[in-house]
């Protein structure tokens, strides 16, 4: 499936981006806080293509202008430890490339993912989180119009964020 929105184009991962995908996953300011490990070559980039980007619900967020994937954004099963979700909770997770930040291209990918999550998806509650300090993930959450709800200590502080439609 793919969705579109005014910039941008949300789409499955392919092998063939493993390039794209390691520009910016090796960049040590993104992966960190995001709570996963920098990219060390292309190879690494394509495993985690094949072992974790190519799940359901998990989008390439390529550029329309040239189709260059420059992120990523999916829905998951929530992984809350202290909160039990309702049986069609899902969980929104995001990250761009540095190039990228500060353009709004996170905020519009999730809106569309959002629209798809509960017209499509039968979702009645979305959760999202961002560690203590990112910031700008906290930021983008505001701007989506998600509410704080709790906070998680499981060695890294989590602040957990939801969605109602």
């Amino acid at each position: 499936m793919k969705l579109q929105t005014k910039r941008l184009i949300l789409r499955p991962w392919e092998d063939a981006d493993a390039e794209a995908l390691y520009t910016y996953a090796s960049d040590p300011d993104v992966g960190p806080a995001a709570g996963w490990p920098i990219h060390t070559s292309v190879q690494m980039s394509r495993e985690v293509i094949r072992d974790v980007l190519q799940a359901p619900e998990t989008y390439a967020v390529a550029l329309r202008e040239t189709g260059e994937p420059v992120g990523s954004i999916g829905l998951v099963k929530p992984r809350l430890q202290d909160v039990k979700p309702s049986d069609r909770a899902l969980e929104l997770g995001y990250w761009i490339g540095k190039p990228y930040w500060g353009r709004g291209l996170i905020p519009e990918a999730a809106r569309a993912l959002i629209d798809h999550a509960f017209d499509d998806l039968g979702c009645d509650q979305l959760w999202c989180a961002f560690y203590g300090s990112n910031a700008k993930s906290a930021r983008v959450q505001e701007k989506l119009g998600f509410a704080p709800h709790h906070v998680e200590d499981h060695g890294r502080v989590e602040h957990w964020q939801l969605y109602q439609n």
